[in-house]
């Protein structure tokens, strides 16, 4: 507790460096307690200190209760909640309700709460901000929304499903320098997608590569007026390295494709019999972007899906699916909220109130990889510990952003060979890539400006 103290005044003092009145919100557990270890730290560090005790501090028991009378040892002072205790605050310091809340907050709590989000000044949770259910990401009634986490010992999975991503803010994590063999009992949840697997997968070529060694994607898609879509898909997999691009589409839509990216090879496609060849040469295969649900469209699923290679299925290929179902251990499936409830024959609402399990239950009725796309972008197949990738922003909710990823998913399959390891690193790099992009802007961020970063993120062992 009083390593988390510590750890809480470091943030504080670093990422509001000027901030001089602080409000300290301590609840009637070890999250108050830990409040209260910093109220005293902050006090002997002359920052002016006002502290709100959310629950009776006499009620305190063992670490906590002894943290608040070395606050009151130390000439500390806790006060009751008034209307006006946050009027002066410039940060607040949410020390309410730790991990263990499971229910519902009160209607004079979640007042409260209502208050700390309207007041104004920038709030820093400790360990997670309060309200949130740490396990699913539901609001418990009523939630802070921190500009800043501070977690410790490990990351909490609601973070990143349910509303979890409004609530927290930055989050930063702490491990209070707690041995490892602390934590050995402790059974993880999931595992979040970090760049050190990228150079793993992704190593320095060697001098003598060629194109016909990063292997074939052929995209399939583009109907009538959709040819944008298929196009980003195509450039997505060139842009993170595939060898051999094409692009089976309407033939209305050849010229289009070629004139704007002459390196894509680009087939008109009327027949079935007219894709065989195309199948027989790919070894990967994205299927979906801008597809439309013709008999076109179906025709073209079909005889994909019939050949069995490695695939990424996505967009109107997925709708297809969800009309009629089948199961492959040999796909990647990359839907959205929505296509996702098609898919389970549910509402894009239930599945955005249980992300995880609908991400299981598509895996456990198709098969396969399931990347369920969103904030917290879900990879879950079975038998592994799901994946959440944390990076991203709400500037890539614009059009095309998913037939990129699509691209970005089959271009590193094709050199990988690994749909899981590609699954995580294309859902990794697509986000990396709209971070970077982000930087000028979130709001009028385009599918089409990834493709500068999509190289810097494919290529860890470059980078300056």
């Amino acid at each position: 507790m009083t390593a988390a103290g510590e750890a809480a005044l470091t943030v504080l003092r670093s990422c509001w460096p000027a901030a001089q009145r602080i409000v300290v919100l301590c609840g009637p557990g070890n999250n108050g307690g830990d409040g209260y270890v910093l109220a005293r730290l902050a006090q002997s560090q002359r920052l002016y200190v006002s502290v709100i005790a959310l629950g009776d501090p006499q009620a305190l028991r063992g670490d906590a209760r002894q943290a608040w009378q070395d606050f009151l040892a130390a000439g500390g002072a806790t006060q009751e909640w008034t209307d006006d205790c946050l009027d002066d605050a410039e940060v607040v310091v949410d020390a309410i309700f730790g991990i263990g809340l499971s229910r519902p907050v009160d209607a004079q709590m979640a007042a409260r709460i209502q208050a700390i989000n309207d007041c104004g000044a920038p709030v820093l949770a400790l360990d997670i901000p309060s309200g949130l259910h740490a396990d699913s990401g539901h609001i418990l009634g009523a939630a802070v929304h921190a500009e800043r986490t501070l977690t410790f010992l490990g990351l909490k999975l609601g973070f990143y499903l349910g509303e979890g991503p409004d609530c927290t803010g930055i989050v930063m994590f702490d491990p209070l320098d707690l041995p490892a063999h602390e934590l050995a009992s402790v059974e993880t949840s999931a595992t979040r997608i970090g760049e050190d697997a990228l150079a793993r997968l992704l190593p320095r070529r060697r001098r003598t590569a060629h194109k016909g060694q990063q292997g074939h994607v052929l995209v399939i898609g583009g109907g009538l007026g959709m040819a944008g879509a298929a196009r980003l898909a195509g450039e997505a997999a060139l842009r993170v390295g595939a060898g051999v691009v094409t692009v089976a589409t309407r033939p209305e839509n050849v010229a289009t494709i070629t004139a704007d990216r002459p390196e894509l090879i680009c087939r008109g496609i009327e027949s079935a019999d007219q894709i065989e060849s195309l199948l027989d040469w790919a070894e990967v295969l994205a299927i979906g972007p801008g597809l439309g649900q013709e008999p076109w469209a179906a025709m073209m699923v079909e005889a994909a899906l019939r050949c069995g290679k490695p695939s990424v299925v996505d967009a109107d290929a997925l709708n297809l699916l969800a009309h009629s179902p089948c199961a492959s251990e040999r796909w990647i499936l990359t839907p959205h909220p929505g296509e996702a409830g098609r898919l389970l024959g549910v509402s894009s609402a239930e599945v955005q109130d249980d992300r995880l399990g609908a991400a299981r239950g598509i895996v456990e009725r198709y098969g396969g990889i399931v990347v369920l796309k969103g904030a917290g972008t879900l990879v879950v197949q079975r038998g592994a510990l799901p994946s959440i990738c944390d990076q991203g922003n709400p500037g890539m909710a614009s059009p095309g952003m998913g037939d990129v990823l699509t691209g970005v998913i089959a271009g590193i399959t094709a050199q990988t060979a690994d749909l899981a390891g590609a699954a995580r690193a294309g859902v990794l790099v697509h986000a990396m890539a709209g971070d970077m992009a982000a930087r000028r802007g979130e709001r009028g961020l385009l599918a089409t400006d990834l493709f500068t970063y999509l190289p810097t993120c494919v290529n860890p062992t470059q980078r300056i």
